[in-house]
């Protein structure tokens, strides 16, 4: 075997793992906020946090962080519809990036470091693709093509741009007029 072909085998068995092992981590993230799994609350436990935190409406918020998570993990962790996979998943951490950003930088203070890190970790597998071990790949890329990574990558920052626009409006709001807030919060 050459270098050349021991480095390309490498090259893509450490993507395959970097893949499967951020696909499960956002897998089982997306499994607390969806069925509490985990030590997580569950839809209704989410629900009532992303309502504390601007995310209107709650509920619905609650299932599309989940999906966003859970959903696009297991697509990332099996690498089909890559390009679609790190996107969601991408958007999702953006947002939730941008609620820890407060905090500072460090996760130990509260801050954006660990859903930054898993943003920009799912945001190269849609540029790069998922690499040779693959759904995509036994299909042909039938679900990864270039424009479709194209498309996917420029729709990152502008979901995740309306996201935080319509958080920040929704908590605006709540300061404006603090029982509203709790007014319409969904169970």
């Amino acid at each position: 075997m050459s270098h050349e072909t021991t480095s390309s085998t490498a090259a893509s068995a450490a993507q395959a793992i970097f893949r499967v092992a951020l696909g499960s981590v956002l897998m089982a993230h997306g499994s607390q906020k969806l069925f509490g799994w985990f030590g997580g609350g569950g839809l209704e436990g989410t629900s009532k946090g992303m309502h504390a935190m601007g995310f209107r409406p709650a509920k619905s918020s609650a299932v599309l962080a989940g999906v966003g998570e859970a959903g696009a993990g297991l697509a990332l962790a099996v690498g089909l519809a890559t390009p679609a996979a790190g996107a969601a998943a991408a958007t999702t951490m953006a947002v939730a990036a941008s609620v820890h950003a407060p905090g500072g930088f460090f996760a130990t203070e509260g801050g954006l470091e660990y859903p930054a890190v898993l943003a920009v970790a799912a945001a190269t597998f849609t540029l790069g693709g998922p690499g040779s071990l693959s759904l995509d790949a036994l299909t042909g890329h039938i679900l990864d093509r270039p424009w479709m990574r194209a498309v996917a990558l420029a729709t990152i920052p502008a979901v995740t741009a309306v996201q935080i626009y319509r958080r920040q409006k929704a908590l605006a709001a709540d300061e404006a007029a603090p029982d509203a807030g709790a007014a319409e919060h969904e169970g």
